[in-house]
């Protein structure tokens, strides 16, 4: 028997006495598939299950998700973070609903055409809701591969991709495409782990190229990634009684669409927070502040980790007077701003990860202008 072939049998063999059972195993309306999918894009399995089983409550079908207001769906999705996902899942609903007709479509190019679909949820897709013949390729793929194959090419370069992609499709049951994928990710969740996999008890181990040569823990091989880079925030929190000002982020930047307050990006932090206040209200009063506004506290730094980016971020709490008219605000450097009840802030718009942890635990010192 060659190694393809037991590969693939043993792997079978493995994952018929393994299965994790999770909602979308064995689902085969396409809706859901793709959006247990989406959700796991880059994000754990025991993370993404509660918005998976949020989601399909909240919107049983695609249509459901296409007429829900974006708002509702970026609520539904807070704090899963990765925020173009979810953008890019209600405009693909609504493309179905409207262009479609409200039937997905049941081809690879069809399923890869659809926006913020790539390679392998079109495959994850194709195969687990239509049985067609596509292999997955995800990190616990790459991991499995590299060191069964005891391949040394870097899995984050552009060549794996084109030979790991190769190789998976070689390696597919075309007859059960489906159940071969799920094998392989699970079987690289489960056992050949990213730290201290069970080698002991591996069916594959036999011929399994990094067991045999010692070198489990160096495969798979990953260059070494550019640093993050930092971002310092500054943002002004300014109260009228019961109220707060925030917009939508536009731009095509980080947290597209997600409510925040008045900001202010410096090129790094300034040696004191203290500086901060004046700072802020300069920008946004250029003429001066209304008359009695007071400061009501700095907040602590809080640091958000992205995936290519580092947001430091500390918040300034001001009180406006009583007397404050609204449409003074509107007329300074604070255009587009919306003045809504603090309730509803988290409790009905979402927020970036870092705006919510200040809200919900705020730490200040407090102080007057």
């Amino acid at each position: 028997m060659d190694a393809a072939a037991f590969f693939r049998e043993n792997l079978l063999a493995w994952h018929a006495g393994h299965q994790r059972p999770m909602p979308w195993k064995g689902e085969r309306d396409p809706y859901k598939v793709w959006l247990s999918e989406v959700i796991l894009q880059q994000t754990r399995v025991e993370q993404g299950l509660p918005y998976y089983e949020r989601f399909v409550v909240a919107y049983p079908t695609v249509r459901h998700l296409a007429e829900a207001p974006e708002d509702d769906v970026f609520k539904n999705w807070e704090g899963l973070g990765y925020y173009s996902r979810a953008r890019n899942l209600h405009a693909a609903a609504r493309y179905i609903a409207s262009d479609l007709g409200g039937v997905f479509p049941d081809t690879y190019a069809g399923i890869r055409a659809l926006q913020g679909v790539g390679d392998y949820t079109a495959a994850a897709v194709a195969a687990f809701a239509f049985g067609l013949p596509y292999a997955v390729l995800d990190g616990n793929v790459y991991r499995v591969l590299a060191r069964f194959f005891g391949i040394e090419t870097p899995t984050n370069s552009p060549a794996a991709k084109r030979e790991f992609s190769a190789l998976a499709q070689r390696l597919l049951d075309s007859a059960r495409p489906g159940a071969y994928n799920q094998a392989i990710m699970d079987f690289g969740a489960g056992q050949c782990t990213p730290k201290q996999p069970a080698c002991a008890t591996c069916p594959l181990a036999a011929h399994c190229v990094a067991a045999r040569s010692g070198s489990v823990a160096r495969l798979p091989v990953k260059a070494r990634a550019a640093p993050k880079q930092s971002r310092f925030f500054a943002y002004a929190v300014f109260y009228h009684g019961d109220t707060v000002w925030v917009r939508p982020r536009t731009g095509n930047d980080i947290w597209q669409n997600l409510y925040e307050f008045p900001l202010l990006e410096l090129p790094e932090p300034p040696g004191d927070t203290a500086a901060l206040p004046g700072l802020l209200l300069s920008r946004f009063f250029p003429n001066g502040a209304p008359p009695g506004t007071a400061l009501r506290g700095i907040s602590k730094p809080y640091r958000q980790t992205l995936s290519h980016r580092v947001v430091t971020a500390v918040f300034c709490e001001f009180d406006f007077p009583e007397n404050f008219k609204v449409a003074d605000f509107q007329q300074n450097n604070l255009s587009g701003f919306q003045q809504i009840e603090q309730f509803k802030l988290k409790k009905i718009l979402a927020v970036p990860r870092i705006v919510a942890w200040f809200w919900e635990g705020k730490t200040v010192t407090f102080g007057d202008i």
